[in-house]
Parts: C-alpha cells; structure tokens; sequence
C-alpha cells in the first residue's frame, strides 16, 4: 500500500556567515518532525540548503580577499556540517549556487516575464543591505530598516517588477479560506493587516548593483534578486521544470506539507512566494509556520554584542542529543526562547540526568542485583500496575495531538511526564522493600518487568527529538525499538531477556560554576584571537557635543540615580519613537517613558538592570505619563546604548 506523502523543508540559511544555535534550532525543529512522521509511516521527504547569492555575500567575499564562490563554498560546508553534527536526517541538502537551481530560476524568470507578470522599470528608494530589502520612506522606523534596525541607504536602478497586485486578492481569499495556511495565527493577523489588506506594491525583482546572482539571461547586466532565486528552492529541489518537465517526485511531493521557518522571513513566504507560486500555476504549500526566536539571556544573539552561542560550541560541553532536548524543550510554541549557558546545565541536571539518566540506571542496577539481569514477566499484578500501564499507552495519542499542532516542546514534556511516572512507580513498589521478603520474588520480577517496558515504550517516543539516547537505552535495556503500531501494546518485551551488566550513565551531572568558569575561558580565547595586531588598530572614535553650564555640587546632589529593573516594557502607540516600561526600583514601580524604540525592541528591554533618574518632576509624553528618566548614551549614527552596571547590583541601589 502506497505510504501518504509528507513534504518538509526549513529556509535555507544564509551564507553569510556560521549559524549560531538559534539559527540551528531550525533544522533541529524541522528533523524531529521530518523523524515523527517517519515513525507514523509517512513518506517523507526533508529538505534543507543554503542561500547563496546577493549583494552582502559579494561584500564578504571581497573583505575576505576570495572570489564569491569560493567564500560560499566554505561556509556552505560549514553549515552542512553543523546540520550533520546535529544528526539532522535531511533528504536533500540544496545549494542556490547548484547547476540545475539557477538554470530553473532563469527559466521561471523569463516565464513570469512572457506572461505580463514581470516588467521593466527603475526603481527609487531606501535600501537595507543586510536584509537585502527596498522600503519606502513611509515604512521605514524611525529612519531605519523596519526588519532589521539598521541603517538604510538611498538607491536608484533599473530594475524589473513583479505585479504583486494581480494576485493580492486571490492570496487574501485563500488564507481566509485555509485558516491553517499561516501559522501561528498571530502572525496570520500580522501578514494581514500590516500588508495585505493595505495593499502590495509591485516587487523589485531583479539588481543591477552588484553581480554575484543568477544573470537574468535575456537582459544579464540584471541579477535576479535573491528572494525570487531562493524561494523557489522548495520547487526546483524537487525537479520542478517550467517547460512541463517536471519529475515524478515533483508531481509525488509538490505541495509541500510544511515550510518551517523563522519569523523574520514569514512575509516573504507567506506574500511573496503564494503569489508566485499562483503566477507559475502551481498549488501553494498546505502550512507555513513561523516560529519564534531562540534569545540570549540578554536578547537577540549578535557578534556585535559578543552573546553568540553556536552549536559546536554546545555539543562540546554538553553532547549533541542534550541540546537537541534543549532547543526543543525550551522553545515555546508561539513567544521567543530563552538559551543560558546556567539554563542548559540545570535542565541538564533536572531532566536528562534526575529524570531520565537516574530512572535508567536505577532499573538496570535493581535488575542486576535482584536477578543478575534477567527481567521476567510473571503476572503478578497489583493495582498500582494499571495506572502505569494507562500512563504508559496514553503517551502515544498525548503526543501525536502536540506534533500534529507542531506543539514539539509540549510533546517532549508528554514523554517526560512518562519517565516521571516511571520512577512515581518505583517509590510506589519499593523494590528494595520486595527484594528482603523471599515471597514477593515474582512480585518484584513484575514490577521490574513493567519499569522495563515503560522506559522501552518512552525510549522509542522519544528518537524524534533525541535518536541517540534512543539508540543507547535500547541496546542497554537489550531492546528493539517498537513500532509506531506496537506502542499501543504493553508487555511486548520479551520476557527473560538480560540487560547490560554495566549501565552507561546517559548524562552525567554537570557543576554550573565549573561550566561558566570553562564559557569565560573560552570568551576570553575568542577575545585574543580576534583582537586585532595593535599596529593595525585604528583609533576608536569620539564624540564631541556643545558643554552645557556648570551646574554646582549641590544641583547635582538634588538629582537621585538609582538602579531600576525593568519588569515589562510596551510600544507607545502612535509613536514611532517611545516606549513604556514599568521600572522596578527598590519596592516601587515606577512607569517610565523613553525615545529609544528605533535602538531597543519592548522584549529586549524585560530584565534588563538600568540607570534612572527617578526624581525626575512626572511629566506626560504622548499622553502617558512618565515618572522618571532612563539614562542612554548615544553614538556617532544616532544608536542609542543603555547604561548599566557592570556588576549585578539589586533594583533600587544608589547610584552616587
């Protein structure tokens, strides 16, 4: 019997330089799916790729004095071996650079271009390198690239357009119409009201600025732009051909079932690539979710902030199924994660070693030691026996529910919730206890029996999300992995088979302050060999302003500092440039209100410790009121830096 068809991909990830860990988190995510789906009997197929064209990749490659393809070779191979290292089961790696890619793209092209749906003109307006986006003046923020924050630049060029109006309509009908298209809804409202219903402009398809792009070959001092050349990755990756060539795979798997993504690139899948998609008469992707961003404790990973984490560096402390459980566990289904180097080493120590690693070895050693080895099924059963069981075989439909709504964090603490049940178990039967009265000896054979086959059934739940503890449970519990069908049947283990004399500790207790010792050695190695040679250092800049009066001692000593935490923090509606945030000082909130929006987003301000003058006379702004002033520096280009303390000092500490 034919298996049902499962198409997934992730976004292909940006050459520009190594994907740090919440850049990774995708593939991961989109891996334990692809693996779920497997195990249900799905057909899958799972593709992901890099990005390799576009004006900053030119840039990078000039400052790294190598041709274009050489820079994306090696960090194409970077990524792919990231992915590897994290045991990501993909089907297909792409590359937009492959031979077969870019002679589609110029065929789609010049498809789209024959049918009216393309047309040549100039185009004048605010450019964003980095995101490699035009905007107009009006969708700017405050001056600035409203993706990214950064600085934008003017640009004019002939370029070609995409009719994105003709199909505008069609796009609004059908994602009323298929509800589960966008996912999570939040961000179906967003692509709604902030773009479609006011309606799309046409699409600058095509660069002359730079070159490194697929030629548009009937016209090639044009470059086609990046998002057009790799949107349709997830076609031409699958043997899409415009000409009616299409492969048998095309025809098996096209649409796709899923494009997993970050949601900083949902409005180029879920506007940009629809429309065209309908221009090319092709069906349009079942679902597009767009899932939240892995943080840093202090926000948004960046090299400028010196708060990246990447993978390999994750997997050396801390082994690779243990990140995996991580960036899974961790990441909620619709607001932003949370990644601490402490975080990691107490849900380490909580869940992988107490939970699972400690139920584990607990079972393998009383198995040893009461029956050197050998678990039996006797049948001598207790009460106690049947909510484990309906624990047990209840796991499976709990945690088919959460995938099928791409709840992956939920459906982990599902299979935890049964390991827990696993060691509830134990403190309910005391083995101990049976093992001193000679009488319960085949009581106490059962209720190892039963610990057995519950960690067996939890074990094979669990390889989508941690393939290699999988693998290490079952060979020491000397196990098959059960099927998919099987995991609806308590008690297929066979009886008076032997675990392992010597159980493996899957994941050994790790001390934080050992671990944050190791981070900053490591921070400080990075530090020294990044640090340019000291001939070569250019002289940091200075900012000169106009000297205010002196003011005396005693002007300055009426004005009160104190260390404020903010506690939660808001946009100003109808402001481009405020925001609100309750400030915590000492034993008072005070609500403050300050110009920094085009600098700070309102999640990046929650938790952070500032300075705040607070006997600041209360004064409205925007017609709210503010209680207080957040002290800022600013730099040469306007961008707005908090000031805090460089020691964690409690909110309300005196500033003098």
């Amino acid at each position: 019997m034919d298996r049902k068809k499962y198409y997934i991909t992730t976004a292909i990830a940006y050459t520009s330089g190594k994907p740090h860990i919440g850049n990774t988190y995708e593939a991961v995510l989109a891996d334990s799916i692809a693996r779920f789906k497997r195990q249900q009997g799905y057909d899958v197929f799972f593709q992901t790729g890099t990005d390799e064209h576009g004006q900053k990749i030119e840039m990078k490659a000039e400052e790294a004095g190598v041709t274009c393809k050489e820079f994306v070779d090696r960090v194409s191979g970077e990524i792919k071996n990231i992915w590897d290292m994290m045991n990501t089961s993909y089907d297909k790696f792409i590359r937009t650079t492959d031979d077969y890619h870019e002679k589609q793209v110029q065929k789609i092209f010049k498809k789209l271009y024959d049918q009216g749906d393309i047309y040549k003109g100039h185009y004048e307006g605010m450019y964003c390198t980095p995101c490699e986006s035009f905007f107009t003046e009006s969708q700017l923020v405050d001056g600035k690239c409203p993706d990214c924050g950064r600085p934008v630049t003017p640009a004019k060029e002939e370029a070609y357009f995409f009719k994105m109006s003709k199909y505008a309509q069609r796009l609004i009908d059908h994602i009323n119409e298929h509800p589960e298209f966008i996912q999570p809804v939040s961000r179906k409202n967003e692509m709604m009201n902030n773009f479609l219903l006011p309606g799309l402009q046409d699409l600058c398809v095509s660069r002359t600025s730079f070159k490194w792009g697929i030629p548009v070959d009937f016209d090639p001092k044009h470059v086609v732009y990046v998002w057009l050349d790799a949107l349709t990755n997830y076609i031409t990756g699958i043997g899409y051909d415009c000409d009616g060539e299409s492969t048998e795979q095309f025809k098996k798997d096209w649409p796709a079932d899923l494009h997993l993504i970050g949601k900083d690139i949902i409005r180029f899948h879920t506007i940009y690539w629809p429309i065209f998609l309908m221009a090319l008469d092709l069906p349009l992707p079942k679902q597009v979710f767009g899932h939240p961003w892995l943080l840093q404790g202090d926000g948004k990973m960046s090299k400028s902030k010196g708060n990246v984490i990447y993978a390999d560096q994750l997997v050396d402390f801390f082994g690779v199924d243990a990140v995996r459980y991580f960036v899974l566990h961790e990441m909620p289904f619709e607001n932003d994660g949370v990644i601490t180097w402490e975080l990691m080493v107490e849900r380490l120590n909580s869940e992988l070693a107490n939970t699972l690693g400690n139920l584990v070895n607990r079972t393998i050693s009383m198995s040893n030691k009461y029956f050197d080895g050998i678990v039996s099924c006797t049948g001598v059963t207790e009460p106690v026996d049947q909510d484990l069981k309906a624990v047990v075989l209840g796991t499976k439909k709990k945690v088919e529910d959460k995938m099928e709504e791409l709840r992956v964090a939920d459906a982990i603490t599902e299979i935890f919730s049964l390991f827990k049940r696993c060691n509830k178990y134990i403190d309910e039967t005391m083995p101990w206890a049976l093992a001193k009265d000679e009488s319960k000896k085949d009581r106490l054979a059962e209720v190892l029996y039963n610990l057995v086959e519950g960690i067996c059934m939890g074990a094979s739940l669990l390889e989508s999300f941690m393939p290699e503890t999988t693998e290490k449970i079952l060979s020491q519990l000397n196990a098959a992995k059960r099927s998919y069908e099987e995991l609806d049947h308590f008690g297929l283990y066979p009886s008076g088979s032997k675990v392992t004399e010597k159980p493996e500790i899957l994941f050994a207790r790790l001390d934080v302050k050992e671990i944050i010792e190791k981070v900053e050695a490591m921070r400080a190695a990075e530090a020294a060999d990044n640090a340019p040679e000291e001939e070569n250092k250019e002289e940091e800049p200075v900012v000169d302003i106009e000297a205010k009066p002196e003011v005396t001692f005693d002007d300055f000593m009426k004005m009160q500092f104190q260390v404020g935490e903010i506690i939660s923090c808001e946009e100003v509606k109808k402001s481009k440039k405020l925001l609100c945030s309750q400030v915590k000082i000492g034993s008072q909130v005070k609500q403050i209100v300050s110009g920094i929006k085009a600098s700070y987003k309102p999640e990046d301000m929650v938790g952070k410790k500032v300075m705040v003058l607070v006997n600041l006379k209360p004064a409205k702004l925007a017609g709210i009121l503010s209680e207080g002033m957040i002290l800022c520096a600013e730099g040469l280009d306007g961008e707005l830096a908090l000031m805090t303390p460089d020691k964690d000092m409690p909110a309300g500490a005196e500033i003098c």
